[in-house]
């Protein structure tokens, strides 16, 4: 064949087409099998990041794998399921400078709860992102056996996004949810507890949600007039303005009035050398700033005997007593927020946790008795034995009549501005602040 006859021929396009598509396409099958390798790499690295569990098919336990913060495989904050709680939280507040860590002062009830679902990774994001919100805002030295909050954590939930339903029926597939109590509280100090864990909806909120708030304030019956003080507390029964039972912040709060629904004081059944342990029990929708310690102040002085029942009345009557008398608060010590009462929240705790908990407030119980125990043989070894003869007794009655006759009637003492004086005041430096 000549070399004419080779341009001539029509076959051997077709050939050289075919080789050409042959090449390619082998270059094709490299090219996903390489994709496909790197695929599988990435999908191993995913399967390692944070809280992701891996099956062991030896029948190994299942494993956690941590990636520290900023590795580049973490996975997007999107990408995990979360699911929003209610948590029901005990402390003991001796220690800690108030539940809320706005205040910036270190230790707070608050800071340690965050530190905790940071430590355990159930925080998604920063609180921020969580929609965080409190039920109670105690001060420094409360404590409480039923506070409650409410935020975004991880979870196994599988419902899809923004299946609202799905995540307060806690549809979670085959796995069960995580136990929020009993991995909280292995990284929470010993004062701190959680007690229990509710899912909630997308618009509830710890603080509006709350129907009711409880609180008890302990204290020693000593020879305080129990029924006088369970007839003035009656009176705070009702919708009254609250200001002279309070510590104002103008800036935050026009409105005092109040509705509180129940009121109590009775003896507990615990007692000291023959002085009872007593309670104030009371309920209402919500309180002021230092509203109970107030309450409790000027209860005390009916019960002493230095101050009358009506005066109760008189304190209510804000045009009457447009401005509050001085008077000290009562201890912070002996308050306890006994519960916050919500609609259609019931908090879950698993047997296991439960259990924990009981025997972690028994042995706690035991700690603080033995450390009364102490102060008891101190009083009995590190002080002259106390003979008290008649004369030395007659001596002490006249130094109470002495107190009792020093003290200043609260409707006579000196007062403090009156929230329209201390509005007043306050709208010059609001108008300072915008100019500056």
């Amino acid at each position: 064949m000549t070399k004419s006859d080779e341009k001539s021929d029509p076959g051997g396009d077709d050939r050289d087409s075919e080789i050409a598509k042959e090449t390619e396409l082998v270059c094709l099958r490299n090219r996903v099998k390489e994709l496909e390798a790197e695929n599988a790499e990435l999908l191993s690295q995913v399967s390692s990041c944070q809280c992701q569990q891996m099956e062991v098919k030896d029948d190994r336990l299942v494993r956690r794998r941590r990636v520290r913060k900023g590795d580049k495989n973490s996975i997007p904050s999107h990408l995990i399921s979360r699911r929003y709680v209610a948590l029901k939280i005990m402390y003991f507040g001796k220690r800690f400078y108030g539940f809320s860590a706005e205040a910036q002062m270190e230790p707070s009830i608050e800071s340690e709860i965050f530190k905790a679902l940071e430590r355990t990774r159930l925080l998604i994001g920063d609180k921020k992102d969580s929609c965080y919100s409190r039920c109670g805002r105690t001060d420094k030295g409360v404590s409480s056996t039923g506070q409650v909050i409410a935020l975004f954590l991880r979870s196994r939930l599988k419902a899809p996004t923004g299946d609202s339903e799905g995540q307060v029926n806690g549809r979670t597939g085959e796995r069960p949810e995580y136990d929020y109590v009993r991995v909280l509280n292995r990284a929470l100090p010993d004062d701190i507890r959680v007690t229990g864990w509710s899912p909630a909806p997308i618009d509830f909120h710890a603080r509006f949600s709350c129907s009711a708030r409880e609180y008890k304030y302990f204290f020693w019956r000593q020879n305080l007039n129990l029924s006088a003080m369970d007839i003035a507390g009656k009176k705070f029964i009702g919708e009254h303005d609250f200001r002279n039972f309070c510590k104002m912040d103008v800036a935050n709060v026009h409105c005092y009035t109040r509705n509180v629904t129940f009121f109590d004081v009775s003896p507990c059944q615990n007692s000291h050398e023959g002085d009872q342990l007593c309670t104030f029990t009371m309920r209402g929708s919500a309180f002021l700033w230092h509203q109970i310690r107030c309450m409790v102040a000027v209860l005390f002085m009916i019960g002493q005997g230095v101050e009358s029942v009506d005066v109760i009345d008189t304190l209510l009557d804000t045009k009457k007593t447009p401005r509050k008398p001085q008077y000290l608060l009562a201890s912070e010590i002996p308050l306890v927020l006994r519960s916050c009462e919500f609609e259609n929240v019931d908090f879950i705790c698993s047997t296991g946790a439960a259990e924990s908990l009981r025997s972690h407030f028994k042995n706690e119980s035991l700690t603080y008795q033995l450390e009364s125990v102490i102060y008891q043989e101190a009083l009995r070894n590190c002080l002259p034995p106390c003979n008290v003869s008649t004369e030395q007794s007659s001596c002490n009655d006249v130094e109470k009549k002495k107190k009792r006759a020093e003290h200043v009637p609260l409707l006579s003492r000196p007062t403090e501005p009156s929230y329209e004086e201390r509005a007043t005041k306050l709208k010059p430096r609001k108008q300072e602040t915008c100019h500056v």
